[in-house]
């Protein structure tokens, strides 16, 4: 029997700490690689921050928008960049925000989480702007493939807390009902941004985990991390891209401070002097 992906991310977690490192392969951060922004660079940097960080990693993230954007070629470069991140053993989580309804969903789910896909992923995340039940789909896709959804609840950009605020509630409630006798963690996770001021949600039944991006150039911190999230600090997984994909001669460092920092603040030792 294959281990679901809850028992995979705490194991991972355990051994390697609690971060998360995006492959963004943008424009800017190929001009500031000195590489070309063609499907041919974006595999050398793809290449080098797997090679930099699978190993010091609990989990890599890719970007799906920057490889989608040179058609076929850039989706050849995501499948292979999937495909070494998952020969390297570490969680690869896709970041696709896809949400629709019915067979669509279901096609999106199979694209991204069986097992026999190209692009399968260990987790994907979703947008529940359809309901949360139109995500039922790729839910019900997750576990039969020992994978994972990460639904789109609070981001920090300003324009979203007034259209996020009033169903985030709902989305929460669709993941403790999904993650409802799971161990250790269930099948729906949350993306909750680390930027927050406060956090209006009562996680502590969610069950499952949050991928808290925000660190680094949007301002967050791991000691913010660990204040937000409080009680539930055991079932973050802080997000980091631009800040350590800078400059590639300092990339593996920058993972590693962070790692260790994330690690040092959001253990539960830490929770008394907070």
């Amino acid at each position: 029997m294959n281990e679901s992906f809850g028992t995979r991310l705490r194991a991972r977690l355990d051994a390697y700490g609690p971060l998360c490192v995006g492959i963004d392969p943008s424009p800017a951060l190929l001009h500031a690689w000195e590489l070309d922004d063609a499907p041919a660079g974006i595999e050398r940097f793809s290449r080098t921050v797997v090679e930099s960080v699978a190993d010091v990693a609990a989990v890599v993230k890719p970007q799906s928008a920057f490889f989608e954007r040179w058609g076929s070629r850039g989706i050849a470069v995501l499948e292979r960049t999937i495909a070494d991140l998952r020969e390297a053993g570490t969680l690869v989580l896709l970041d696709a925000k896809r949400g629709d309804v019915g067979s669509t969903m279901t096609a999106y789910a199979e694209a991204y989480l069986d097992r026999g896909s190209p692009l399968a992923a260990d987790a994907v995340t979703l947008s529940p702007y359809q309901g949360f039940g139109s995500l039922e789909g790729a839910i019900t896709s997750a576990v039969a493939n020992d994978a994972a959804v990460f639904v789109v609840t609070r981001t920090s950009n300003p324009e979203s807390a007034d259209f996020q605020q009033p169903v985030a509630g709902q989305v929460l409630a669709g993941a403790v009902a999904a993650n409802a006798g799971h161990s250790p963690f269930g099948p729906v996770g949350l993306v909750i941004g680390a930027t927050l001021q406060r956090l209006d949600l009562p996680l502590d039944d969610l069950n499952g985990p949050i991928l808290a991006p925000g660190m680094g150039v949007q301002g967050a911190t791991p000691a913010d991390v660990a204040r937000l999230f409080g009680p539930v600090r055991h079932a973050v997984v802080p997000s980091v891209s631009r800040a350590v994909l800078a400059d590639p001669q300092r990339l593996r460092a920058r993972v590693l401070r962070y790692r260790d920092e994330c690690a040092a603040h959001l253990s539960p030792q830490t929770a008394a002097h907070l």
